[in-house]
């Protein structure tokens, strides 16, 4: 049963679902193995008026802030490098896979080599929460957020943005071929789109997490691990993280990609590929709630905290359609990607979905389609190195 507001009432409310539950992740296919790094220089700090001054000058006197990212390397530079200009705090950054930077939270195990995490969806967060592996600090910037189910109960992690998962199309492959674009899920494992969907690694994505829940939910528990399994004859490439099926759509070696939609957005306009498609399945799309945390036991707690309040501002997040990013925003102060509504991206559109049922079984739902699909890890497509 799908759940619709008024695109009236979306927009009155940041271009968010408030009241609904949402997931996910969206992520592009960056770096190999231990990611992508970089940073920026701390400064003079200027432009601090609406924080509490008492956080800046502790964070200040830390000098120094950690970042993992998940989203786009752009997203992650412009957010670094504006809070190194608003604080004189120097940033560096690496970007990981929203389970890579699962995967290394744990094996570090509260000694964490970096301060925050920024970006990807909030199931990796979730696990990681679990684990105790996230700080516990709710933002005065909290405020802004516009649905409740945009943030953690808990304190362990915030919302920064939402993104509609949907399917990607090469509109020029697909007429050459013969074979209408897939409209809803269902459509994805039919035989004819053999060898032509990409998705993203169930073992390095949260993207694939949200894939998952998204099926399960649809088709029950049973049924939704056997349409994994259907849909995995038809995907003859998993990338590593869940932007990577975008980045091969327009050039055509990927004919359909399972993608978040904002990333679509961002090859037509900035990369100029008017040969993409984007298709929200007709059934309901799903969504992610991308997240940002501090990381238990981090080297510097207070520009941890003092992040914290910063991603919650329009001088953060509006910055991210600036570098194309396209998700919408969930604080009531920020502006909405307008190009996104004018693509056609229904943000109304929506499944009903059991955001707890996500939270409390997404790892182990990973292990039971891994088991089903690459039992002995012998396939190629899900190796990362």
């Amino acid at each position: 049963m799908n759940k619709t507001l008024s695109r009236r009432d979306f927009l009155a409310a940041s271009g968010v679902l408030a009241g609904v539950g949402l997931y996910g992740c969206s992520g592009g296919e960056g770096g190999t193995g231990g990611g992508t790094e970089g940073g920026a220089e701390g400064g003079e700090p200027a432009g601090v008026e609406g924080y509490d001054p008492e956080l800046v000058a502790a964070a200040q006197a830390e000098g120094e802030l950690v970042v993992i990212g998940t989203c786009e390397e752009p997203y992650i530079i412009a957010a670094c490098d504006k809070f190194t200009e608003l604080f004189g705090i120097k940033t560096s950054w690496q970007r990981l896979g929203g389970g890579e930077v699962l995967a290394k939270a744990q094996e570090e195990n509260g000694n964490p080599s970096a301060d925050v995490w920024f970006g990807g969806g909030c199931t990796s967060y979730v696990q990681a929460a679990n684990d105790n592996l996230l700080m516990k600090y709710s933002p005065a910037n909290l405020s802004h957020i516009t649905s409740p189910n945009f943030t953690s109960t808990d304190g362990t992690w915030v919302g920064i943005y939402t993104g509609i998962l949907g399917f990607l199309v090469n509109k020029e492959e697909l007429e050459a071929k013969g074979i209408d674009a897939p409209q809803d899920w269902a459509d994805l494992v039919d035989p004819k789109y053999q060898g032509l969907i990409w998705s993203s690694n169930y073992n390095t994505s949260s993207t694939a997490e949200l894939i998952i829940n998204t099926v399960i939910q649809k088709y029950g528990h049973d049924e939704g691990i056997q349409f994994l399994v259907d849909l995995d004859k038809n995907v003859v490439q998993y990338t590593k993280s869940g932007g990577g099926p975008s980045k091969y759509i327009g050039t055509g070696e990927c004919t359909i990609g399972i993608n978040f939609l904002h990333d679509g957005i961002y090859q037509i306009v900035d990369n100029g590929y008017d040969n993409i498609g984007l298709v929200s399945p007709s059934s309901g799309a799903s969504y992610e709630v991308g997240a940002s945390a501090g990381f238990e036991g981090c080297a510097h707690p207070n520009a941890a905290k003092l992040w914290l309040e910063y991603v919650l501002t329009p001088e953060c997040v509006n910055q991210a359609q600036d570098v194309g990013s396209y998700q919408f925003l969930v604080i009531d102060n920020g502006k909405q990607p307008q190009i996104a509504l004018d693509m056609g991206v229904d943000p109304t559109n929506v499944m009903d979905f059991d955001f707890a049922d996500m939270m409390a079984n997404t790892a182990t739902y990973k292990e039971e389609v891994m088991a089903a699909i690459d039992p002995d890890g012998s396939d190629d497509r899900f190796k990362t190195e």
